[in-house]
């Protein structure tokens, strides 16, 4: 179906609102003496929300828990209808809003495979034909035969999302459940993302893991207590997020570029870049080794840490991500601070200006205790002799002889 706008969706002064009841009345003798009275108040999940989310682009919602994100999605996909303004959307939409949404229990997963395609508009014709695809992805060959109230979250989110991703929509609403499934399906679903994305499908994603939206989604909307706080380029608005959004607050690129930017109640004290002998320096050659120390408050985190970075050419350009799993959790958190390093027998970028991102997790990774966006800048310098170009550097040696006649 050809786009009839510019727009995949176009909220103009979107508003919903829920009835909180403070006197429920239980039984039928409370419910004739207060002569069928009740109190409530209304509360608005979102007000005078404005925004546009153009086709083929991957748009990212943040927010603190409550915001109104998933109200949002609920609205778009048309299972909440707005009390002022209005949502369009232009096109096929699919949607995967929360666990198990659209499943019925008692039936099994291909059953709820072909209900979940009737309800998308798809005949049973047109799910046969991706039935295989919808099944090989979620990887549940085996269980798909058994009813889905013997799924394990994992399942439910796998076959879900499969569904919705198969149906070839137009849009694709997804909210936080990709955090259920584990690192394998995860993968797979960014690979998915990426060849939607490649065929200009729209996807608006919703998540607490700002490192996905930054990377994914090219804007972003920050929304807070149902109003539209910031839209824009995603690190722009996500910088903004984390500062607080405070008038007279800096941008968070400006208050955490360097280790001046720690303040005394963080709980990283210190990153630097160590050369072999732990020396701190400020430039590396490409190619050559290199340890990055992160340095943090054991006994205030009152839990055991798991340390991620995250490392950014100047540009914005993310060249890798990796986290310190099992290696810091094993250290005694005690009253004291605590070394993370993270060593590199050769730093494989080439020359340029980079940047780093530090955070502190809890164990399972859910929960970000803090998080500093590009607070290092570091140059990596030529090595002699080299001569190569783009972003990695692959190192190896050259020879050559002669083949014969």
């Amino acid at each position: 179906m050809a786009a009839t706008s510019p727009n995949a969706i176009a909220l103009n002064g979107l508003g919903k609102k829920f009835r909180l009841t403070h006197d429920r009345n239980w039984t039928l003798k409370a419910t004739v003496l207060a002569g069928h009275r009740v109190r409530y108040e209304e509360f608005w999940a979102l007000r005078g929300l404005d925004l546009e989310i153009p086709h083929g682009s991957t748009f990212g919602i943040i927010g603190g828990n409550g915001s109104g994100k998933s109200t949002l999605l609920k609205v778009l996909a048309g299972i909440l209808r707005p009390d002022e303004g209005t949502a369009k959307v232009d096109g096929r939409l699919s949607a995967l809003l929360e666990l198990g949404a659209g499943f019925h229990p008692e039936l099994t997963g291909r059953e709820n495979v072909y209900l979940n395609g009737a309800i998308l508009g798809f005949t049973a014709r047109d799910i046969r034909r991706r039935f295989d695809d919808i099944v090989g992805f979620a990887e549940l060959d085996r269980f798909i035969d058994e009813p889905v109230r013997n799924y394990s979250s994992g399942m439910y989110v796998r076959l879900g999302f499969s569904v919705a991703i198969h149906v070839e929509p137009e849009i694709l609403l997804v909210d936080e459940v990709l955090a259920v499934g584990d690192h394998s399906f995860q993968k797979r679903c960014l690979d998915r993302f990426a060849q939607l994305k490649s065929e200009g499908r729209t996807i608006v994603l919703v998540s607490h893991d700002l490192d996905m939206v930054g990377w994914l989604c090219e804007q972003t909307a920050w929304i807070q207590q149902g109003t539209l706080q910031a839209v824009g380029p995603s690190p722009e608005v996500i910088d903004r997020f984390l500062d607080g959004g405070t008038a007279d607050s800096p941008p968070a690129s400006e208050t955490h570029r360097r280790f001046g930017g720690l303040g005394p109640d963080d709980l990283v004290r210190s990153v630097d870049l160590v050369d072999t002998n732990g020396h701190p320096m400020d430039r590396v050659g490409s190619g050559r080794p290199v340890r990055f120390r992160v340095r943090y408050d054991a006994g205030r985190a009152d839990e055991p840490v798991t340390v991620a970075l995250g490392l950014y050419r100047a540009d914005g350009t993310h060249v890798a991500s990796i986290n310190s799993g099992a290696a810091s959790r094993a250290v005694d958190n005690g009253d004291g601070l605590v070394d993370v390093e993270y060593e590199i027998s050769a730093l494989a970028v080439q020359p340029g200006t980079y940047e780093l991102s530090v955070a502190l997790h809890d164990h399972s990774m859910r929960k970000v205790m803090e998080r500093h966006t590009h607070l290092v800048r570091f140059d990596v310098e030529p090595t002699a002799g080299d001569h190569q170009n783009g972003l990695v550097a692959l190192g190896g040696t050259w020879s050559a002889r002669s083949a014969g006649l």
